[in-house]
């Protein structure tokens, strides 16, 4: 299976840089970039805290799809 991620389309929306994302739910910039490129895969807790930033669910941002 792999993490699709829409993190980023609704990150850019909401006019935010990844620094700024980061800072609101208490993570490295890194861990953002690694979000938004697929190369990890977040607790529920921050899928949850990053859903709330953008005031959706957790599976309107993220997807598991059959690779």
């Amino acid at each position: 299976m792999a993490l699709k991620t829409r993190v980023k389309e609704y990150r850019e929306k909401a006019g935010l840089k990844q620094t700024e994302l980061a800072e609101l739910v208490k993570v490295r910039r890194e861990t953002i970039v690694h979000l938004e490129n697929g190369r990890y895969n977040p607790s529920l807790k921050l899928a949850m805290d990053i859903a709330k930033v953008f005031q959706v669910s957790v599976e309107e941002l993220f997807e598991f799809t059959e690779d």
